[in-house]
Order: C-alpha cells, then structure tokens, then sequence
C-alpha cells in the first residue's frame, strides 16, 4: 500500500467516483465511509488502518451473505450488484494470500497448539486467534476456519 492511510484512500477514492460520475461506485465508497465515521463516533477515536481493513471485511462478508439469499430468491440483478459492491470494497483490502500461503499458516499454528497439548475446540479457537491477525484482510476467514477443521479432525 502506498503511504496515505486507507481513510484518506477512500476518501480520495470517493471524490474520483464524483467525477467521474460512476455511481455505483461512489455509493459503495460512502457507504464504507459512512460505516466508519459511525464506528469513529461510538468510540470517540480515529480508527488505525488494521480497524478500517476489519470493517471492509465485515462489509465484504455482509454482501456475500446477501448474494446467497438473493441468488436463492432468484433475484439475480440484486445479487449480481453485490457482486460489484464486493469488487469495489476488495481494492481496499491488503494483496489476497495465495493458496499455499494460507496452507502454511494454518500448518504452522496446528502445529503449534499440538505441542501445546491443546486439543478439541479449545484448539479451534486457539488456532483461530494465531492465524487471524497473519491473514486478516487476506482470506476468506470462512474458509479458513474449513481448513483448521480439516487439519484438526
């Protein structure tokens, strides 16, 4: 990422959208931006880039649950402009972890809540707490939590 914050990114992202006239866009930026103006006014602080990246990914998250419900309803219009939504709110998301990246954390920390004697869904959690903070932004954390099952069971 470059070095402006991913606040002043969005907002710079915003007034592009403006002119651009892309509306679709622009309505997704502010909404994002407007999620994180609230969680600013609740906590009475600026949020650090690590919080807003959290935020996109629970607004990613949001989406495809929706596009689920959707695609089951047959509203594909609907559906299809969460996809949109979703590509618009992942250019500001860190660079996707690769396939192999995500198999190693997930190795990694199994292996380390095993030598810990750690096992069950006290594991489960455990390795979730490791490999969250390493791949947060960067996988699909559902998916993840699939993998960590896998390797557990």
């Amino acid at each position: 990422m470059s070095d402006a914050s991913l606040k002043t990114r969005l907002s710079d992202e915003m007034k592009n959208a403006m002119r651009a006239k892309a509306a679709e866009r622009l309505g997704t930026v502010r909404f994002l931006l407007a999620a994180i103006k609230q969680k600013e006014v609740d906590e009475r602080r600026e949020l650090s880039d690590a919080e807003i990246t959290a935020i996109i990914e629970k607004q990613v998250k949001q989406r495809r649950e929706s596009i689920l419900a959707y695609d089951q309803a047959g509203r594909t219009e609907t559906a299809d402009a969460e996809r949109a939504e979703i590509a618009v709110l992942q250019e500001f998301l860190p660079q996707a972890a690769s396939e192999d990246e995500v198999n190693a954390v997930v190795a990694e920390a199994v292996a380390a809540v095993a030598a810990q004697g750690v096992t069950g869904a006290p594991a489960m959690g455990k390795v979730m707490g490791l490999v969250k903070p390493k791949l947060a932004g960067r996988a699909d954390m559902s998916e993840v939590s699939k993998l960590i099952k896998a390797q557990l069971g």
